[in-house]
């Protein structure tokens, strides 16, 4: 009765060992595999013009990893004027059986859009975004390596909309001559510092899926050195179309030059 369980369970680990997070260049093969994952799949929120990816994006990645969540607790912390749950979930490291790491996140129907949650679904979100932070602590850098924002979408929802807190329908009283004369003085600032950032953001053309791909890619060269891979990642996701190119020409240079002089050494 033992043997099969062996073989399964050892089948089973042989699977999950695809990627290993303390090796650098399979974690930037992951960064591939995941941004063409999460693409086309649609595991990503675009929000204010950054991508954000879904939990279920950071449980892939973990999951590709041998890394799963392991919920500690959610327990209630609610009020009679609030329902207010928090969560605690651990990672379990699938080889090793040690824990990872571990998040905390908080949900209340005091936020933004959550007025009317039932308390199961309050509940449900404490635990989602446990998962999201706990994935987040250590796979954040593969997550940005993927060409998207190191924080998962459904912490972006503390933020809330600020549009629906406005009330939807105008007061039925009247606006006086004087109140309209100071609303027509107003319209001028009606381009908000946010909107100009907004129109800023729009005009920029940020570096394409296939020039991040290509920048992961040339760093894997081994020529490449661990901080100048870091110090590119971390800044992948802020490049522009005209940046990203400069700098595939730039690493493209580097690993010629490098890989001329180690053969001349020879």
């Amino acid at each position: 009765m033992n043997q099969p369980n062996k073989e399964t369970k050892e089948l089973r680990k042989s699977k999950i060992e695809s990627y290993d997070i303390a090796k650098s260049d399979e974690t930037l093969h992951l960064a591939v595999d995941l941004a063409k994952f999460i693409k086309e799949n649609k595991l990503y929120q675009n929000i204010q013009g950054r991508e954000y990816v879904n939990v279920e994006g950071w449980q892939y990645a973990g999951s590709r990893l041998g890394i799963l969540p392991i919920v500690e607790y959610v327990v209630s912390m609610s009020t009679e004027d609030e329902i207010k749950y928090q969560a605690k979930v651990n990672l379990l490291d699938l080889r090793s059986e040690q824990m990872v790491g571990a998040g905390f996140a908080i949900c209340s129907n005091r936020e933004q859009g959550k007025k009317y949650y039932q308390e199961f679904a309050i509940a449900s979100m404490a635990q989602t975004r446990a998962i999201g932070k706990a994935y987040r602590n250590i796979l954040a850098w593969i997550i940005r390596a993927a060409g998207y924002e190191p924080t998962p979408a459904e912490e972006m929802d503390y933020g809330g909309n600020e549009q629906s807190a406005k009330p939807a329908v105008p007061t039925e009283k009247k606006p006086t001559m004087k109140a309209a004369a100071a609303s027509k003085a107003a319209e001028p600032a009606a381009p908000s510092e946010a909107a100009t950032e907004t129109a800023e953001s729009a005009s920029v053309r940020y570096a394409s899926a296939k020039q991040k791909e290509e920048i992961i890619r040339l760093l894997n060269n081994p020529v490449i050195t661990r901080q100048e891979k870091t110090k590119m990642l971390l800044n992948i996701n802020r490049f522009d179309e005209e940046r990203a190119a400069q700098a595939i020409e730039k690493l493209k240079k580097v690993i010629e030059d490098r890989e001329g002089g180690q053969a001349a050494a020879a």
